[in-house]
């Protein structure tokens, strides 16, 4: 339980503004290692916003990330990926043109060594790294469960698959914290139960969960705690059955 008490992630008032639309106004919360946490809250709240500025999408204009005990200075999103930080994307982000298992290897690459002399040359170090790169992404596939796509091209998975497949090139990164936007969205009510499994087998494995979604029953029944945005701000953090009762998130959010 210690463990899980260690914060991971603290977002110290964190600001951006498009214009003079404030996107996010000073949005202070803390995320444990080892749990899931979800961040809900009505269509144009800043979920993705804040999303955007912890992977380096956006430049947040006040406040700062603090992950792992050092202050994040992520303004790419290939620095955030490097610290272990990986995302999925509301609008599902794949490579079409290339096979399943090409788009997870893709991900793994953050972690190879070889440089261009040893892509140039082939040399045996190179062909070893790019083998087990293979083998990673085949284990990672398997994983998520469609290991028996995996030489499709990722155009051709269904809609379920397709955001399975994001969720298993995202770990191929070996993130310490998964940020997934909205996974469930668009998926029928067996698809968003194996996504369940699936987050909660994520966790098990050592991996914490930061969870934008709109479908309440899956979040308050999967998220550890739960964080709510209301143009731009947050008006509650706590554990799903306090959210749930909070007046000003029923009014924002849930309706009566």
């Amino acid at each position: 339980m210690a463990e899980q008490r260690q914060i991971l992630l603290a977002a110290h008032e964190v600001a951006k503004h498009f214009g003079g639309v404030k996107a996010l106004h000073d949005v202070s919360l803390t995320i444990h290692r080892g749990e899931i946490y979800g961040l809900i809250g009505p269509n144009g709240a800043g979920k993705t916003t804040f999303f955007n500025c912890l992977t380096g999408l956006y430049r947040n204009e006040g406040g700062h990330f603090v992950f792992d005990g050092v202050k994040l200075a992520a303004d790419a999103p290939h620095k955030a990926a490097a610290v272990g930080i990986a995302r999925t994307f509301q609008n599902i982000r794949l490579f079409g043109n290339m096979t399943a298992i090409e788009n997870v290897m893709v991900g793994r690459h953050l972690r190879t060594r070889a440089g261009v002399f040893g892509a140039i040359s082939r040399n045996p170090a190179t062909r070893a790294e790019e083998a087990a790169i293979a083998r990673r992404a085949d284990e990672l596939l398997h994983y998520v469960g469609i290991q028996e796509r995996a030489h499709d091209y990722a155009r051709h998975l269904s809609y379920g698959d397709q955001r399975r497949l994001e969720i298993a090139r995202a770990l191929a990164t070996e993130p310490k914290l998964l940020a997934l936007d909205e996974p469930a969205a668009g998926m029928n009510g067996t698809e968003t139960e194996a996504l369940r499994v699936l987050v909660e087998g994520i966790r098990r494995d050592g991996v914490t969960v930061l969870l934008i979604e709109h479908d309440v029953k899956l979040v308050m029944g999967l998220c550890d705690r739960v964080a709510v945005l209301d143009y731009g701000e947050k008006i509650c953090e706590d554990v799903p059955a306090v959210v749930q009762r909070d007046p000003r998130v029923i009014e924002a959010y849930l309706g009566g």
